[in-house]
């Protein structure tokens, strides 16, 4: 059965969901903005930096790496700005590097988030 998951190192839900599912051996980690953070105002790098960051407190709080990472699903508002982009990802991934998708939107909930991202982890050795 589904484990439904809140993490004191995010920031509060906006909305009817939790931060993450666990099942199976996989955590399914909720989309993540900058909102809550000293980021939320800031450019697609900071906030980029800031949403890592708490990707990184999750991996760190279940034990795990960035190596652990199966797949980041990313949502950003200005495509033009995926140069800005990768070179925040690749100082994170640190050369091991997940499944990904990466989609333009029109908008995010709050009009100054410029990414949202979403990351599936493996929580459990095979």
């Amino acid at each position: 059965m589904p484990t439904r998951l809140h993490y004191d190192c995010l920031p509060p839900i906006a909305g009817p969901y939790v931060h993450a599912i666990r099942h199976r051996g996989v955590l399914y980690l909720s989309g993540l903005t900058a909102m809550g953070t000293a980021a939320e105002q800031g450019s697609l790098r900071e906030q980029t930096r800031a949403i890592l960051a708490l990707i990184g407190k999750v991996l760190a709080q279940e034990g795990r790496t960035v190596s652990d990472l199966i797949r980041i699903n990313m949502y950003v508002c200005d495509i033009g700005a995926l140069a800005e982009l990768r070179d925040v990802l690749r100082e994170f991934y640190q050369g091991v590097l997940p499944a990904s998708t990466l989609l333009e939107v029109s908008a995010l909930i709050k009009p100054e988030l410029n990414i949202e991202i979403e990351a599936t982890i493996a929580i459990e050795d095979e």
